[in-house]
């Protein structure tokens, strides 16, 4: 895995909604929710991708709100598997909203 130019992230999350980059090297983004468990089914469905990917971000849970934060180590930084994990995240997020 390569680590990606800080230009080319920030053009891919333009296109996204609620991404942000800290320190150079972290994609971040809170997502709410409207109980605890929806969060906590979120959670679990990030976490199965994650197993499966063997990828696997920071994630902090509040009550109705849930932090990603998501690097890759080897790269020292942001990555085109993050960038896509991340879309699916979103896609997961908007598929619970609909339900």
């Amino acid at each position: 895995m390569e680590r990606l130019n800080i230009e080319v992230v920030q053009k891919h999350l333009s296109q996204l909604s609620g991404w942000a980059v800290s320190d150079e090297k972290w994609l971040v983004k809170k997502y709410r929710f409207r109980s605890y468990l929806s969060g906590i089914e979120f959670v679990n469905k990030i976490a199965n991708l994650s197993e499966e990917e063997n990828h696997h971000p920071f994630i902090s849970i509040d009550y109705i709100l849930v932090t990603i934060k998501l690097s890759s180590w080897k790269a020292n930084g942001i990555t085109n598997l993050d960038l896509r994990l991340i879309e699916e995240y979103d896609q997961f997020y908007a598929e619970r909203k609909e339900g």
